[in-house]
């Protein structure tokens, strides 16, 4: 019973979280109107550490172990350096609908980078699902860009990969630290290699438009610090592979905000390529998963632990 119940809470806080992270990619269009792609995605981070310092420091909370703080690491590299930066480039020259649907596979990118540092092992089918969705992808990405795969398109996978192995490691961490503490310690641990890049790339002058304004405090306060609370901690409670699946949520989501908000205009292929790609991740859904290593540090392995290990 307490494991359904675990997995029904982890669904739950999913699905809160991937409403706040919807809007990041509407949010990060409107503010690299005005702002240097360096400034949004670093300064974000810097912008956050501020409040993560501030908890991490108002509520005492212990300072992570050596294992941890590799873990840290990686948890930073992913989702307070690299998906932030790429996707900011990346929304400078393609529109944030068009971004919704590429990020479309981050469901089964966050699964595959479970599979490989959490334990988690998704049957044969998930990994069909997961080329499928791949596939439709890219192949979005090619017809849109007219026969070659543009460097935005490039730049947005590999935002796919860093978040992935971010959500998957950072969910590892939380059943040991804590959903806020894992992005705080590691929004906390990257500042002060962000400070000089973030002031190089600042704007002249806070005389820029009032979207841009808030498009960048809504990426720096939601979509980098508090949508992690509710995110890393369902990760956890339902398992990396299965809660990461209300991701599927998000394309939709994004691309309805992207209209409403910046009026961008979507067409029948975006919605269409969309819909397929949420359908491949619910089909994924639905294939079994292990955990054959719940709490592993990082490093993966083929062999797996018995029950009296």
């Amino acid at each position: 019973m307490s494991n359904t119940r675990d997995e029904n809470l982890g669904y739950l806080l999913g699905v809160i979280a991937v409403v706040a992270f919807a809007m990041t990619l509407p949010a990060t269009r409107a503010a690299v109107r005005a702002f240097d792609p360096v400034f949004v995605g670093l300064g974000r981070a810097l912008g956050a550490a501020v409040l993560a310092g501030l908890f991490l420091l108002l509520a005492r909370q212990r300072a992570p172990s050596r294992e941890e703080l590799k873990g840290l690491v990686v948890v930073a590299a992913g989702v307070v350096v690299g998906f932030p930066l790429l996707t900011a480039w990346a929304m400078r020259h393609v529109d944030a609908s068009h971004g919704g649907v590429v990020l479309g596979v981050l469901p089964l990118a966050t699964a595959a980078a479970g599979a490989w540092f959490s334990g988690e092992r998704p049957s044969t089918r998930f990994w069909v699902c997961a080329l499928a969705g791949m596939a439709l992808v890219v192949g979005y990405a090619i017809t849109r860009s007219r026969g070659a795969l543009d460097w935005a398109d490039v730049a947005l996978l590999g935002a796919i990969a860093s978040a992935g192995i971010g959500y998957a490691e950072g969910a590892r961490l939380s059943r040991t630290l804590g959903g806020l503490q894992v992005i705080s310690w590691a929004l906390v641990l990257s500042a002060p290699l962000l400070i000089v890049p973030v002031l190089l790339s600042a704007p002249p002058t806070i005389r820029l438009p009032v979207e841009s304004w808030a498009g960048f405090i809504y990426v720096t306060v939601i979509s980098q610090f508090l949508g992690f609370v509710p995110w890393y901690r369902g990760l956890a409670l339902g398992g990396i592979a299965k809660v990461g699946q209300t991701q599927l949520l998000q394309p939709f989501l994004t691309i309805l905000a992207s209209v409403l908000l910046l009026g961008e205009e979507s067409d029948v292929l975006t919605w269409a390529v969309a819909g397929l790609v949420m359908v491949v991740v619910a089909i994924g859904k639905t294939t079994p998963v292990t955990r054959v290593r719940p709490d592993s540090p990082l490093q993966p392995t083929g062999r797996k632990r018995s029950a009296h290990e």
